[in-house]
């Protein structure tokens, strides 16, 4: 069952990057925002960049909310704070699904090419032990049923931790280290689903605590989960095998991890590493 209350959450997410030497140009892309959509509603939302830079704004192909800035003054240091307050709904019980013939209708693959196309991230597991799990899939009586089986071969082979797999990890890769993070988890079902005709996205965002904190701040986790299109879309978090709910964030959806990065751009200038990444968020 689906959580049945939503919940007002304040996000304060901080990153950045940290250089070798002075760096004079720096161009930067930000996904920070939470969305509006499906029911989310974003409140508030302010960005703070040191050094400071004026921010352009726009929405990308997928409908994420990006920030451009240029930072022309040489610096060695460059700190991210995305403050946002958002409304999370109850998510609905999972609707009944379509049948097989509907998912694999012209109509629909064609809608959907984009999302159901391999990647670099989302490769082809056709050619590994992962082609019986597709072949599985193909022969379950819906696609719903065919997406638990993804679920369940991911979590089956995948054991959850840090610091094994990085952000260019791809889904075979993951697989065979049989080790990894949310983007390995969502990457990996990713392959699944779309090796078996079943239109499917990655969605990034944030994730609070399963049960209701209200007042308190809390470490949470830039996260990522997939959507998958059964008639509608539904949401499944294959990391924690748990209902896509109110803690579930919405930032960015896309086709992988290359379509949604938080912090991304190009600079001149010394050897760069990434200075971390918090996520506090507040239940209001």
């Amino acid at each position: 069952m689906a959580e049945r209350t939503g919940r007002r959450l304040l996000i304060r997410h901080r990153t950045g990057y940290r250089y070798s030497d002075d760096v004079d140009a720096s161009f930067n892309e930000v996904r920070m925002t939470p969305l509006t959509s499906d029911g989310q509603l974003l409140i508030s939302h302010y960005l703070e960049i040191h050094p400071s830079a004026s921010v352009q704004t726009y929405d990308d192909y997928w409908g994420a909310h990006v920030e451009t800035f240029d930072v022309h003054v040489p610096h060695r240091v460059l700190e991210i704070v995305a403050t946002s307050t958002v409304d999370t709904p109850p998510r609905p019980d999972p609707a009944d699904g379509t049948p097989w013939e509907t998912v694999l209708s012209g109509k629909v693959q064609d809608r959907y090419a984009e999302l159901l196309a391999m990647t670099s991230y989302v490769d082809s597991p056709l050619a590994d032990e992962r082609g019986a799990i597709v072949e599985a899939m193909r022969s379950a009586p819906t696609p719903r049923d065919a997406a638990i089986l993804a679920t369940g071969a991911t979590r089956d082979r995948i054991t959850y931790a840090s610091g094994v797999t990085d952000v260019s990890t791809t889904a075979a890769q993951a697989w065979v280290s049989q080790q990894g993070v949310c983007q390995d988890f969502t990457h990996t079902m990713l392959s699944l689903l779309r090796a078996a005709r079943i239109p499917a996205r990655y969605v990034s965002g944030y994730l609070h605590t399963e049960d209701p904190a209200i007042g308190q701040t809390v470490t949470g986790e830039s996260h990522a989960w997939v959507e998958y299109w059964d008639g509608d879309w539904q949401a499944v978090d294959p990391t924690n095998d748990r209902a896509v709910g109110a803690a579930h964030v919405i930032v960015a959806r896309g086709r992988d991890y290359a379509d949604v990065p938080p912090l991304k751009g190009i600079y001149a200038g010394g050897e760069s590493e990434g200075l971390g990444v918090s996520v506090e968020i507040t239940q209001l």
